[in-house]
């Protein structure tokens, strides 16, 4: 039976008592929902769903590494939007950091949908599933 493993770091949000940053079992490793938080000071980077969005992949990356692996082992991406009108700044801000990241030039498959957040700052949220070779 193969155990599951806790991913931490500190270079991404520490997460509520209720989850992990990112969980490993067998080649899978899924990271919890990120959003624009900077680590540093625990603020939101901004109201912007751009500035909020690479902040949260920057999140993602942080945990990936802590994993032990790189986003370009990303399989797949859903990203939970506050407002639909966010979409194109969303997926600008998105472009500007998944191909840059992914060097296989094989993009993560990708769910985006439109939520209501219980904290009306969060502009985004992404949660990624990564397969560790």
């Amino acid at each position: 039976m193969t155990l599951k493993h806790r991913i931490d770091t500190t270079l991404a949000p520490a997460p509520l008592p209720q989850f992990s940053q990112g969980v490993r079992k067998g080649p899978l490793l899924q990271v919890a929902g990120q959003i624009g938080t900077d680590p540093a000071t625990g603020r939101y980077v901004g109201d912007d769903v751009g500035s909020q969005t690479v902040q949260a992949l920057k999140n993602i990356d942080a945990i990936l590494e802590a994993g032990g692996i790189t986003f370009d082992d990303v399989i797949s991406l859903r990203v939970y939007l506050r407002d639909a009108a966010d979409f194109a700044a969303m997926n600008a801000a998105y472009d500007s950091f998944v191909p840059q990241h992914t060097p296989s030039g094989v993009l993560p498959a990708r769910t985006t949908v439109v939520v209501g957040f219980a904290v009306p700052q969060i502009a985004v949220e992404i949660d990624a599933l990564a397969v560790v070779s």
